[in-house]
């Protein structure tokens, strides 16, 4: 008896995946200095997430790396090939890139399969039907083919303008922001199918996003942008567990920060005393302690060695999780704490709070992203 086959599932053409770098590069509007020096690499096949508040640089050095602009100085390169110099401009056409912009810029009056095929035209009709109608097969909307962009929700043109992206099998996909403009209900769901896709066709990619979430879902590197500077690059777990100031460990993680002055290898805080040895006695210190890192529980007749007694000011349920607002002795200022939503009982008041080590970070109060 003849077995039953899986059926296959359609499958987006796999591209020739290249690095792509930035070489000291700087960018000037003016007197605006906008990109200050950024060297980077993305590598093939990697998906590298460009994170930073607005104004970082971002979006600048994306247009750069597309072709949309040019920079003022540096190099950017393929595969080690000059694509942008001070003597050498290839545009956009000649770069192998994928575009991918916040807004999806879908032409209104095209079709979905005329949308895909846009960017196709160097192709004979025929395969460039073929191409595009992979495409839009690969990211689910075939029966939407010959529909136009106004009659598909958020999220399918989302998925129109991916298909679009990747039908030329470009070598470097440059996504802007790709996320931003779905509610939360549908981002996660499609930001994974997104990423399966990315996976599949092996595509180098570039991710701009202002989201220290998406960011770690994501890539397989992350570069911290602030100022036109990259601050810190590295994997999501590399960035976390070791920020290299102030700013970095506030953008991945909602932070308690407290001022304190080394002594003997100790640094005082309301809510603790922490191992500061390495700082010569005197420094002033920022004590940063993530609002995951907090155990909260219902206060008892004794309080346990290491714990603080606190009193719960506002407590807001977020569904698995609890955001809690406390006051603890020997300040005004108030220490936030995110807990599981089951930990405490209704109506608590009275609670003990510890602080657990691999969320303490110290830094110098003179770093000036502080």
């Amino acid at each position: 008896m003849a077995q039953a086959q899986t059926p296959s599932f359609p499958r987006t053409g796999v591209s020739f995946a290249a690095e792509l770098a930035f070489e000291d590069i700087h960018l000037h509007y003016g007197a605006v200095h906008t990109l200050k020096g950024i060297s980077l690499v993305a590598n093939p096949g990697e998906i590298l997430c460009l994170l930073g508040p607005s104004g970082s640089g971002k979006t600048s050095l994306l247009r750069l790396a597309a072709g949309l602009e040019a920079q003022t100085s540096g190099r950017v390169t393929m595969n080690g090939q000059l694509i942008a110099g001070p003597a050498t401009f290839l545009p956009p056409e000649e770069r192998s890139v994928g575009l991918m912009f916040q807004d999806f810029a879908l032409f209104p009056h095209m079709s979905i399969l005329d949308n895909v095929r846009f960017g196709l035209h160097d192709m004979k009709p025929a395969d460039a039907h073929r191409e595009a109608m992979a495409a839009i097969r690969r990211v689910g909307l075939e029966h939407h083919a010959r529909s136009f962009p106004h009659v598909l929700s958020g999220g399918e043109q989302q998925r129109v303008a991916l298909a679009r992206a990747l039908a030329p099998r470009p070598s470097v996909i440059l996504m802007d922001e790709p996320f931003s403009g779905l509610d939360t209900r549908l981002k996660d769901s499609v930001r994974a199918e997104t990423l399966a896709i990315l996976r599949e066709t092996r595509a180098t990619a570039i991710v701009v996003t202002h989201d220290a979430e998406e960011a770690m879902r994501m890539g397989d590197r992350i570069a911290l942008l602030n100022r036109g500077e990259i601050v810190q690059s590295g994997t999501a777990q590399e960035i976390y567990h070791g920020p290299q100031s102030l700013f970095v460990a506030g953008f991945f993680a909602e932070l308690n920060v407290f001022d304190a002055t080394s002594h003997k290898g100790v640094a005082e805080t309301p809510i603790g005393a922490f191992d500061c040895r390495g700082y010569p006695d005197g420094s002033s210190l920022k004590v940063a302690i993530r609002t995951v890192g907090l155990n909260v529980r219902a206060n008892g007749d004794v309080l346990p060695s290491g714990h603080i007694p606190g009193r719960i000011v506002s407590r807001r349920f977020l569904g698995s999780t609890e955001a809690l607002v406390l006051a603890v002795p020997g300040t005004d200022q108030r220490v936030r704490a995110r807990i599981r939503a089951d930990e405490l009982p209704p109506g608590v008041k009275d609670v003990v709070i510890n602080v657990r080590k691999r969320d303490i970070m110290l830094f110098e109060s003179d770093d000036e992203s502080a």
